[in-house]
């Protein structure tokens, strides 16, 4: 669990990064999970970006993507989820808070 100081700087961070994925009508599926895994995996901070046609509003998917990835929902920020989770990669630069 984060507190509000390391949302608020993981926030910061995200402001700067571009979404690698989008999250349409056709839902979460098993693919977009195990990428959006490797990608928190090689970055540890990434942004969702959830289309206007998707069945869910982005706060539930947010939800839904935090629990399938075993990761933290940083925030929804109109239709942008941003996801964290911390590597288990050893020659990586993790994260400071």
């Amino acid at each position: 669990m984060l507190t509000s100081k390391q949302r608020s700087n993981l926030k910061s961070i995200a402001a700067n990064l571009d979404p690698i994925a989008q999250c349409g009508k056709s839902g979460i599926g098993e693919n977009m999970v195990r990428s959006l895994s490797d990608a928190l995996e090689a970055r540890e901070l990434i942004k969702v970006n959830v289309l206007t046609n998707a069945d869910e509003d982005a706060k539930t998917l947010g939800g839904e993507l935090a629990r399938s990835l075993q990761a933290d929902c940083v925030a929804v920020i109109g239709r942008k989820v941003i996801l964290y989770r911390r590597s288990s990669r050893k020659d990586f630069k993790h994260i400071e808070f």
